[in-house]
């Protein structure tokens, strides 16, 4: 999903998988600066995290006109959570 918006420190990409009771499994948010930071249930921070409800369905969040949202391929969501990093203060 693309995020529109101009905020530097904010990412505008992300990359979701779901699991079959429409919640995410792994995260990966993609800035603006090439930067690609994940998440999973045992790596959270503040400024990356699993969301708390069921993601809605494609329709739903392309309704919002500040986002864009499509499928990929499992293979592309895991060749990018293998670039991707933990954020920092995960690892710690």
């Amino acid at each position: 999903m693309e995020w529109h918006h101009e905020f530097n420190d904010e990412a505008t990409t992300f990359f979701s998988e779901i699991g079959d009771d429409g919640y995410e499994m792994r995260k990966i948010q993609k800035y603006r600066d090439g930067r690609l930071l994940k998440a999973d249930r045992n790596h959270e921070t503040s400024h990356i995290g699993l969301s708390e409800v069921p993601v809605g369905e494609l329709d739903d969040v392309n309704a919002q006109i500040e986002f864009t949202a499509l499928h990929i391929a499992p293979k592309h969501f895991e060749a990018l959570w293998r670039r991707a990093d933990w954020p920092q203060s995960a690892c710690e």
